[in-house]
C-alpha cells in the first residue's frame, strides 16, 4: 500500500483539495494524531499524582509547585489559537510535527529536571508544544475525513480526550508505584518520549499534509494581543486561589476584557480589509459553532474542577495513596468507555440532543455521588462511589465524544486550525474559570470544619456548583441548530 498522501503528490493543488472531499486517508492516520491528543491530555492529570513525591525529591516550594501545574495549562491556552492559524498557513502536519518534536525534548526535559525550577522551565516548555500540536489534529480530522467517516474520527477524538482525563491519575499511580528504574515520579514525563518518537517515525508515512488554501498572511499583533489576553484570565485563575486573590489577580482579570475586546476589534479591522486576521469573525457567524464553543466551556469548566475535588477528597480526605485513588476512578472509565463504543449510534438516534441527554445523565450521576459521600462520612467505604461513578462516566461520554464534531460541523476548511484552536481554548478557559469558582466554594467549607468530614462536606457543597454546569450544558445545547438549520445558514 502506498503511504504518500495524495495532498504531497499534488502540492500545488492545495486550492482545489481544500474544496473537494478528500480521498480516504491511510488507515493509520487517526491513531497517529490521536496520540498527540492523548498525551496533551494525560499531561494534564497525571501531573497531580506526581506532585507530592517530585516536591520531596527537588525540595519545590509550594510556589514552585503551584507553576508546576498551572504553567502548561497557561501555555497551552494561550498558545492555542495561534497554533492552529500557524498550522492554516504552514501546513497541519508539519505543524504536528514540530509539536510532537518539541513535546518529546521537553517531556525528557521534565523527566530529568535536576531542580524544580527546570522543571518549572520544562512543563511551560510542554504546554507550548501542545499548543503547536493539539488544534493540529482537530483541524487534519476535518479536511482529512468527509461525512460519516468524519463523525467516527470525531467520536475517537472525544474518546481519546475522555480516557486520557479519566485513565490519568491511574496510569501516574501505576507508573509511581512500579518504580522503573528507580525513576518515580519521573516516569510520569518520560513515558511521553517513546510515544513521542513514534509517531514522529509514522507521522510522515500516514499522515496528508493540508493548509488554508490561498496567500495568507501571519497576524503578528493579533498573536500577541490574544495570547497575553488568555494568560490575563487564566494566570490569576490558576494561581488566585492559593495566593489569597493578591491585588495583581484582580487588576489582571480587569486587564483581560479589554485586550479581548481590543483583539477582536483589530479582528474584524482586518477582515473588512480583505486581509488575513488570526481568528476571521465569519467562524462566530455561524450558530453551531458560537453555541458549540458556548457549550464547551460550561462543560469543560464542571469536568476540570470536578477531576480536581474528587481527587483531593480520595487521596487528602480519605487518605488514599495515588495508586488507590486511580483504581477509584476505574468505574468512571468503565462508564464512559462503555457508553463510548455505542456513541455513534446514540449520536444518530439524538443528533445534538446527545449531548443534552449526556448532561442530565451527569447530573444524575452527581446526584449519586452526594448521597455516596454521606455514607462514606460514616463508615469510611469508597464502594459507595461506584454507581455515581459509573453514571457520571456513561454522562461523560455522551458529551465529550460528539461535542467536537457538532461545533465544527459546516466549518470552513480555510479555518480549520483556527476554529480548532479557538474550541481547544475554549475548553482550557473554561476549565481555569470552573477550577477556580469550585476551588473557591471547596476550599471554604474545607476550612470551615476538620478531618475527614470537613473533605466530605467540601466535596459535596461542590456538588451543588457542579449540578447546575451539566444542567447549563443541556440547555446551551438547545441553541445550536440542527442539520437542516445548520445546512440553511
Amino acid at each position: 500500500m502506498a503511504l504518500e498522501s495524495p495532498r504531497e503528490a499534488a502540492p500545488k493543488k492545495a486550492a482545489t483539495e481544500e474544496r473537494q472531499p478528500p480521498s480516504a486517508p491511510h488507515w493509520a492516520t487517526l491513531p497517529i494524531i490521536l496520540i498527540g491528543t492523548f498525551v496533551i491530555t494525560l499531561d494534564v492529570f497525571i501531573v497531580n499524582v506526581a506532585i507530592p513525591a517530585t516536591q520531596q525529591d527537588l525540595h519545590a516550594s509550594q510556589s514552585a509547585v503551584e507553576f508546576i501545574v498551572a504553567g502548561y495549562a497557561l501555555a497551552y491556552a494561550a498558545g492555542l489559537v495561534t497554533g492552529g492559524r500557524l498550522g492554516d498557513l504552514y501546513g497541519r502536519r508539519r505543524l504536528f510535527l514540530i509539536g510532537v518534536a518539541l513535546f518529546t525534548l521537553s517531556s525528557a526535559w521534565a523527566g530529568f529536571a535536576p531542580s524544580a525550577s527546570q522543571l518549572v522551565a520544562a512543563r511551560i516548555a510542554q504546554g507550548l508544544a501542545s499548543a503547536l500540536m493539539g488544534p493540529q489534529v482537530l483541524a487534519i480530522i476535518g479536511v482529512a475525513y468527509d461525512g460519516p467517516a468524519r463523525v467516527r474520527a470525531f467520536n475517537a477524538f472525544g474518546l481519546t480526550m475522555g480516557l486520557a482525563g479519566v485513565f490519568g491519575q491511574l496510569i501516574g499511580g501505576v507508573l509511581i508505584h512500579a518504580d522503573i528504574a528507580g525513576l518515580g515520579w519521573r516516569t510520569c514525563f518520560l513515558v511521553n518520549v517513546p510515544v513521542g518518537i513514534a509517531a514522529l517515525v509514522l507521522a510522515p508515512r500516514v499522515v496528508p499534509e493540508s493548509r488554508a488554501q490561498g496567500r495568507a498572511r501571519l497576524d503578528p499583533l493579533g498573536m500577541v494581543l490574544i495570547s497575553a489576553g488568555l494568560v490575563a484570565v487564566v494566570l490569576p485563575l490558576a494561581e488566585g486561589q492559593q495566593e489569597g486573590w493578591p491585588l495583581w489577580t484582580w487588576l489582571s482579570l480587569a486587564a483581560a476584557p479589554v485586550l479581548l475586546v481590543v483583539f477582536a476589534v483589530q479582528q474584524r479591522r482586518l477582515a473588512a480589509a480583505g486581509r488575513s486576521p488570526l481568528v476571521d469573525p465569519a467562524l462566530f457567524r455561524q450558530r453551531s459553532f458560537t453555541f458549540g464553543v458556548s457549550t464547551a466551556v460550561v462543560y469543560y469548566s464542571g469536568m476540570a474542577s470536578f477531576f480536581l475535588v474528587l481527587a483531593l477528597y480520595l487521596q487528602q480526605g480519605l487518605g488514599l495513596t495515588a495508586l488507590e485513588s486511580g483504581l477509584v476512578f476505574l468505574p468512571l472509565g468503565v462508564g464512559f468507555l462503555t457508553v463510548s463504543l455505542s456513541a455513534r449510534r446514540i449520536a444518530a438516534a439524538l443528533g445534538r440532543q446527545t449531548l443534552a441527554v449526556g448532561a442530565l445523565v451527569l447530573t444524575a450521576g452527581l446526584a449519586a455521588l452526594f448521597a455516596a459521600a454521606q455514607h462514606i462520612g460514616t463508615d469510611g467505604a469508597v464502594g459507595w462511589l461506584v454507581p455515581g461513578l459509573t453514571v457520571g462516566g456513561a454522562g461523560m461520554a455522551m458529551v465529550m465524544a460528539p461535542l467536537a464534531s457538532i461545533a465544527l460541523a459546516g466549518t470552513d476548511p480555510r479555518y480549520a486550525g483556527a476554529a480548532s484552536g479557538v474550541l481547544s481554548t475554549a475548553s482550557q478557559v473554561g476549565g481555569a474559570v470552573g477550577v477556580a469558582l469550585v476551588g473557591v466554594v471547596f476550599y471554604h467549607v474545607l476550612g470551615q470544619g476538620t478531618g475527614t468530614s470537613a473533605y466530605a462536606d467540601a466535596f459535596t457543597a461542590s456538588l451543588y456548583l457542579l449540578a447546575p454546569l451539566a444542567l447549563a450544558v443541556a440547555a446551551f445545547v438547545q441553541f445550536i441548530p440542527g442539520p437542516k438549520a445548520a445546512s440553511s445558514a
